[in-house]
Order: C-alpha cells, then sequence, then structure tokens
C-alpha cells in the first residue's frame, strides 16, 4: 500500500484526473507509435476504471467515437460509450458489434487480464485466451492497415501467439512503458497494418 501511495504515476494521475495509473502506460504508447488522432474510431476492451477511455476520448475528439467493454462497471467517461459484460459471452460480443454497426476500426486496444486464482499455469492460460479472443475481434473489425494493442503476460502460450499476430499484421513490435512496474510479467504487442 505505502508503494502505491508513493508512486510517482499515482499521484501524477491523481492530480491530473485520470482514474488509474494506468493512463501513462497508453499515452506513452500512443505517443511512440503515433497511434491515433482525431476522428479515430477506437475499441477499449478491458476499459474499467477508465484511464485508457479517457485518453483515447482526449485523442480521437469530438468527430471520433470511443466503444469501451468490461466485465466490471465504469464510471461514464465523457465521449464514451460503455458496454458493460463478459467479452468471452456472445450475447456481449453481439451489443458490441450492434453498437460499431459497418463502422471499420482505426485501433483496438486491449487491457484485458483474467481474475488471478493463484494457479501461475492456469492464469496465464486464461490470459492469452483472452489475447486470442481480442485478436479474432480485431481481425474481424480493424481496418485494413488498423492497429492492434493489447497486454500480455510473458509464459505459457506466449511465443505461439506472438508468432500468430506475426501472421496477421504487418509488424508486431513487443514494448514495456515506463509506467509498468518492474516486478510485473507483462508487456505490450503492437500489431502494426492489419494484412
Amino acid at each position: 500500500m505505502r508503494q502505491h501511495v508513493n508512486d510517482p504515476y499515482v499521484k501524477q494521475a491523481q492530480a491530473q484526473g485520470y482514474r488509474s495509473r494506468s493512463a501513462y502506460k497508453l499515452i506513452e504508447l500512443l505517443d511512440k507509435d503515433a497511434l491515433l488522432g482525431a476522428g479515430y474510431t477506437v475499441v477499449d476492451l478491458g476499459s474499467s476504471p477508465g484511464s485508457w477511455s479517457q485518453v483515447l476520448a482526449k485523442r480521437v475528439g469530438a468527430a471520433g467515437k470511443v466503444i469501451a467493454l468490461d466485465i466490471l462497471d465504469m464510471g461514464p467517461v465523457p465521449g464514451v460509450h460503455f458496454i458493460r459484460g463478459d467479452f468471452q459471452e456472445i450475447t456481449v460480443l453481439n451489443a458490441l458489434e450492434q453498437v460499431l454497426g459497418n463502422r471499420r476500426l482505426d485501433l483496438v486496444v486491449s487491457d484485458m487480464a483474467p481474475n488471478l486464482s493463484g494457479v501461475s499455469s492456469a492464469d496465464q492460460a486464461r490470459s492469452i485466451y483472452l489475447c486470442e479472443l481480442a485478436l479474432e475481434f480485431s481481425s474481424k473489425h480493424l481496418k485494413k492497415k488498423g492497429n492492434f494493442l493489447l497486454k500480455v503476460f510473458q509464459g505459457a502460450g506466449f511465443p505461439e501467439f506472438q508468432k500468430t499476430m506475426r501472421e496477421r499484421f504487418q509488424s508486431v513490435a513487443s514494448r514495456k512503458p515506463r509506467a509498468s512496474r518492474d516486478r510485473s510479467s507483462e508487456l505490450y504487442l503492437l500489431g502494426k497494418g492489419l494484412k
């Protein structure tokens, strides 16, 4: 708790009105790879508590659209259409597709992670499964040459997942933002240019 309270990103998030420190992970990733601009259409998977949606809505502006989805509730974010539900359920996916209509996406971001059981092999398998679902959704809904950014955890299934991403995108890079804690096995994969 002391580490969290003294974390400079936590303090910065509080000062700048972001709901969590993870906003700075996304800001760094968006800036490094110039992933987002005014008027873009974006889906934010695993959006609660909403800091990524806050960043995205600000960047796409009034001409853009941000659709957020999470199994947990998320307080309203101006300019963001939020859907509460489990991304693994077809009815929730249908609701998301209905909001999209025929619109193709410029960017899909995913900060999804499973509820941890404490059994690392099971947790890793569930995490990779969520990544695979997000990749399938992105492959179906992104514009040609659209981009996909997601959180992954290094471990079993990661090399195979990375290989699958390389088959779908023109380039795939791994990123470890400064706001990501050193002890965390998380990193972010960026697929640029849907084939």
